[in-house]
């Protein structure tokens, strides 16, 4: 499996539906003028629902791809106001964001509600972006192991090798936080988690960082982490092109 540098983005419900529309057309503008991706980057987004049909018609060939902040439990059927896995995937989808904290202390999500959103991912063929994190600081040493039990709970009973998936772990204490978590501390986080799940289940299983995550982040983390998973800060069009830049100098460096 190659190696590239992930990276994520959601815009939770902060933009209206013309401001997503205007802001996938100047990133896919940005994308185009570069050539796309390229081989060496795996780049994603999650727009709120009612804009991803629209989303995925202006990424349509730039190399973005989309995905559903969230989706049903359940199996398509009577469940009013869901988004089911299957008519996602229908629609163009190719990843989906599960269990992100604002889900967990929210909407009360438990970690049986996310397993069973897990499996209607992997069967649809959506690349599952699980969120994980501890509420408030501790010890590095015992954040890498919270996370590792957190992975844990939701892949004890699937038997490799599983389908690609992808953990963004993200400290709830520095989501919306003025700066992110310590380089020391999310690199020792990530290295940890991500060497449990390689050993285990192979290395399908990625690790990105997300929690105030932005600019400059990317190139001192790299390659203690996969990518990182971005907010508000990249909801300026320039701020993820200076990203895109950081993760194009790691793929030339490799």
């Amino acid at each position: 499996m190659s190696v590239k540098v992930i990276i994520g983005i959601s815009h939770k419900t902060y933009f209206g539906y013309a401001r997503t529309r205007r802001w996938c057309e100047e990133v896919a503008a940005i994308l185009r003028r570069r050539g796309g991706a390229g081989e060496g980057m795996e780049l994603f987004t999650f727009p709120a629902m009612p804009a991803i049909a629209a989303s995925l018609a202006a990424f349509a060939d730039s190399g973005m791809a989309v995905g559903a902040q969230n989706v049903c439990a359940a199996p398509a059927g009577a469940w009013t106001g869901e988004s089911s896995a299957a008519m996602l995937r229908e629609m163009g989808c190719r990843y989906v964001e599960i269990g992100h904290a604002e889900r967990r202390r929210y909407f009360a999500e438990s970690a049986a509600e996310i397993n069973q959103k897990l499996d209607r991912a992997f069967e649809c063929g959506l690349t599952p972006v699980i969120c994980i994190g501890e509420a408030s600081e501790m010890p590095m040493q015992e954040a890498a192991a919270f996370a590792i039990a957190q992975a844990d709970e939701l892949l004890a009973r699937r038997k490799p090798p599983l389908p690609p998936l992808i953990f963004a772990w993200e400290p709830q204490w520095a989501i919306g936080a003025p700066a992110p978590a310590s380089d020391d501390y999310i690199r020792y986080v990530c290295r940890a988690l991500r060497a449990e799940l390689r050993q285990r289940f192979g290395p399908q299983c990625r690790v990105i960082y997300g929690g105030s995550a932005g600019p400059g982040l990317l190139g001192r983390l790299w390659p203690d982490v996969d990518g990182i998973f971005l907010g508000r800060f990249a909801h300026q069009p320039s701020a993820l092109e200076a990203i895109l830049n950081e993760a194009g100098e790691i793929v030339c460096a490799r």
